[in-house]
């Protein structure tokens, strides 16, 4: 059996790893191009491994620390799945960075450290994708532009999908609503190149409860789709 260890630098809240993040990395040990349905158990704790099993049915990322009736507890699990992902609306690039500007994280963040969102994050380290609101769409749309490092892989594409689906939940979005990832279903076309400014956009689907159903789509400048994700949030209590 293998392992995955989550970084601290790969983190979302302080203490468990960025969900976008982890659900490309278990994303990454199935086969490529099609789309994969993560759902997220529990937080995925940091900087120790993790063992990943992997079979016919999917993968799952396990954590033997915490045992449930002498079994190691899942962490998340993620399997192949049908393509229903919505392709949302082209937003130009001189939008998107024009919407950054009233990105809410500046102000109040749950999470600053955060790996794909977090404004405490330096260049290099973090994604720092500040997603604000388009002008123009109703307040549930946002955009943000991205550039991603050298080390660009599919699991930092999977987390440049993820935090925009939350900072479009609401006028304030995870300011006002601080929420945790799920369940996040993706398919990414094609890993980018590094440096080339990418355009991610995000809205709201459906609210039920303390759930919040949401979207994203990441394109090049050109409109060409890379990759176009679902989510299911849970507000924290």
């Amino acid at each position: 059996m293998s392992t995955l260890t989550v970084a601290a630098r790969f983190r979302g809240p302080d203490d468990s790893g960025n969900g976008g993040w982890v659900s490309g990395a278990l994303a990454a040990r199935l086969p490529a191009g099609v789309p994969v349905e993560v759902t997220l158990r529990r937080p995925p704790p940091l900087d120790r491994p993790l063992p990943v099993e992997v079979s016919a049915g999917g993968v799952r990322l396990l954590d033997d620390a915490v045992a449930d009736a002498r079994q190691a507890a899942v962490v998340g699990e993620a399997r192949v799945v049908e393509d229903d992902l919505p392709t949302l609306g082209v937003v130009s690039a001189a939008d998107a960075r024009a919407a950054e500007a009233g990105y809410h994280g500046h102000r109040e963040h749950p999470f600053p450290g955060c790996y794909a969102c977090g404004p405490d994050r330096e260049v290099g380290d973090g994604l720092r994708i500040f997603p604000g609101p388009v002008a123009g769409l109703p307040d549930d749309n946002v955009a943000a532009t991205w550039r991603p490092a050298a080390d660009v892989d599919l699991p930092q594409v999977w987390a440049a999908l993820d935090c925009p689906g939350g900072w479009a939940a609401g006028r304030l979005g995870l300011a006002d609503r601080p929420m945790v990832l799920g369940r996040m279903t993706a398919v990414v076309e094609t890993v980018p190149e590094s440096g080339a400014e990418l355009v991610v956009v995000g809205t709201v689907l459906a609210r039920e409860g303390r759930r919040t159903m949401t979207a994203t789509t990441l394109r090049r400048t050109d409109g060409t789709v890379l990759g176009r994700a679902k989510h299911t949030w849970i507000t924290l209590r």
